[in-house]
């Protein structure tokens, strides 16, 4: 990657760490908090790549030995810390990786970087393992750690750190990204930005997801159909979903984003506010026969079967109630 250029926004934290590599104050530890796919990881490989280069400047010359190592994952001062267990960051992982190595001087780099991702899954002796090092430290080293919940973390640890919270990236942003990087088309990418709420990482992974497409599909079909099934139909309907068990709840908000779009048609007519703008015309012939009260129960509908599901009541009949609601409210 060439720096901070190919980060989708966060400009204001790009800013601050390229201010910090100008003026020589680069802070020796970092907490990037955000929620999964936000860019962290990204944004701190960037960070490293740039630190490590052996030109001057903000920016990594993407040519230097220091570059095409840091760009390879091989750069022998930039190291990621690795935990054996999924759920949890010993404290045997920092000794042996960070603590125990961190007074060996930089084999090639300037700087000795130790990235942490799941900072939050480190235990609390972990934490103070880390806490001695970031205390004092030696004057090369920077500990980056990557975190969906900064809070989780030792108040020692965090005010030791220099926090950067990672919002959410602009929906323009995020849909230009998907079109002119993935070939998404103008109106799948309308879609995805949608569901992601500026979480870069989650717009991709639905672009690129075939699960995410035949989602889409079933839950058009759904929509386009309900009125004209018969209950028995409704409820084979649903053996159909359960392919979709894992992601139902991908499903229940395209079902949710597509009756929002229909109550700002009836209100507005705008077209341009939709995400559904490739189904205008089934738009258009559903709204002449629903009402808005109809739409608010199904909406009510959909809340309650995510509650339902998030309750472990039973998936089938759980969608099967919803199925009904909508055959009933929307079609009459």
């Amino acid at each position: 990657m060439a720096g901070f250029k190919e980060i989708i926004g966060h400009k204001q934290e790009i800013a601050h760490l390229e201010r910090a590599i100008e003026t020589g104050k680069v802070s020796h530890a970092y907490i990037f908090n955000g929620e999964k796919g936000t860019g962290k990881h990204k944004l701190a490989a960037a960070f490293a790549e740039t630190l490590q280069c052996q030109s001057t400047g903000v920016r990594p010359c993407g040519e230097c030995h220091s570059c095409r190592q840091a760009e390879s994952g091989n750069h022998p001062d930039i190291i990621y810390i690795r935990h054996d267990k999924p759920a949890s960051i010993g404290v045997e992982d920092i000794r042996e990786q960070l603590a125990g190595d961190i007074q060996i001087r930089p084999y090639n780099g300037r700087y000795k970087i130790y990235i942490i991702a799941d900072a939050e899954k480190m235990t609390v002796q972990a934490q103070n393992a880390i806490l001695k090092t970031i205390e004092e430290p030696p004057e090369y080293a920077v500990v980056i750690l990557l975190t969906t919940n900064e809070q989780i973390l030792l108040d020692t640890i965090r005010s030791r750190c220099v926090v950067l919270n990672l919002k959410p990236v602009p929906d323009e942003q995020v849909k230009q990204y998907l079109m002119e990087q993935i070939q998404v088309p103008d109106y799948e990418a309308d879609i995805c930005v949608a569901f992601a709420q500026g979480n870069i990482g989650k717009a991709v992974r639905l672009a690129s997801s075939e699960d995410f497409a035949a989602i889409k599909s079933s839950a058009m079909r759904l929509i386009r159909s309900a009125g004209k099934m018969e209950i028995s139909e409704l409820i084979d309907f649903v053996k159909e979903v359960q392919a979709y068990k894992i992601s139902i709840e991908d499903y229940l908000d395209i079902l949710a984003l597509w009756y929002r779009d229909m109550v700002y048609f009836k209100a507005t007519r705008d077209i341009d506010g939709l995400v559904f703008k490739d189904e205008l015309r089934t738009i258009r012939d559903t709204v002449k026969v629903c009402s808005y009260e109809g739409v608010e129960e199904v909406m009510k509908a959909i809340e309650n079967a995510k509650t339902r599901l998030g309750a472990n009541v039973n998936f089938d009949l759980t969608m099967e109630l919803l199925f009904l609601v909508i055959k009933e409210n929307i079609h009459g």
